[in-house]
């Protein structure tokens, strides 16, 4: 009997432990005059200890939840293993991560680039400083890691894309399909700014390190993603490229994120 109570009490220490390393939070955008929903995973913290942050976008009808369930499970494990805070914003459906010059509903560039870094060194023991701040996504989420990334170099010194929609020149009829439509217009009155090939110029002089990677059989990013490579390499961008076997799912992102999420923590420790 005491054997039992003894591992009924070990098991629930644990389970109470390892739950308290996620925290759900409605975080107020001053720009958007709502809150919110961001999932926070830190490690087991230590009183007087600093922390590194990498912020994570979701791809296209994602969701925090569905993030940390499916799209990178092992996320609990990876934060006390490398001791960095993984913050996951609430990207909607289809937000592409842009502030929008057609929805002022839609302003998720400032949100995560600036409101949530300020937010969150605020009230989480963070290494307030732009070398240990990292941001990453998949498929949308790529796409919004480097457009915002890029734009915020004093927040963000490493920039990581898995699969990233990178160009919507190549988008087509899937422009409308994806819903991008919805928060940057006409594709035909598109500014060039939301083109992630007219960031190169920034890419040129910054000091960031990029991290690209797409999966060989992912027939809808693969060829942007090689295009967007040479432009790197033709405008002397250094990054790093990495293609692999996979397509475009669950499978893969799961996989390139935390090999880019290591990556990250090898960086952080040259």
């Amino acid at each position: 009997m005491k054997t039992i109570l003894y591992t009924f009490v070990v098991f629930l220490v644990t389970v109470v432990g390892y739950a308290q390393q996620i925290h759900r939070e409605l975080i107020y955008s001053p720009k958007m005059n709502t809150k919110i929903e961001t999932i926070i995973i830190t490690p087991q913290l230590e009183s007087g200890h600093a922390y590194k942050t990498v912020y994570i976008l979701h791809g296209y009808s994602g969701n925090p939840e569905r993030t940390i369930q499916k799209d990178i499970p092992n996320l609990m494990e990876l934060s006390q293993q490398f001791q960095t805070i993984y913050v996951i914003p609430n990207g909607r459906y289809n937000s592409w991560y842009v502030d929008s010059p057609i929805d002022k509903s839609s302003q998720y560039e400032t949100f995560i680039g600036e409101e949530l870094v300020q937010y969150i060194d605020s009230n989480y023991p963070t290494i307030s400083s732009s070398q240990y701040r990292a941001i990453c996504g998949w498929s949308m989420g790529g796409y919004g890691a480097l457009h915002i990334g890029i734009n915020h170099p004093n927040n963000f010194a490493f920039v990581g894309s898995s699969c990233g929609a990178l160009d919507f020149n190549r988008f087509g009829n899937n422009y409308t399909y994806y819903q991008v439509n919805k928060v940057l217009g006409d594709f035909n009155k598109l500014p060039h700014t939301f083109f992630t090939s007219h960031n190169i110029s920034k890419m040129q002089s910054s000091k960031q390190l990029y991290i690209l990677d797409c999966g060989t059989e992912d027939t809808q990013m693969i060829e942007m993603n090689r295009e967007f490579h040479q432009q790197l390499i033709t405008n002397k961008v250094q990054h790093l490229y990495i293609e692999s076997l996979g397509t475009h799912d669950a499978n893969y992102w799961s996989q390139s994120m935390s090999n880019q999420l290591a990556l990250f923590d090898k960086y952080w420790k040259l």
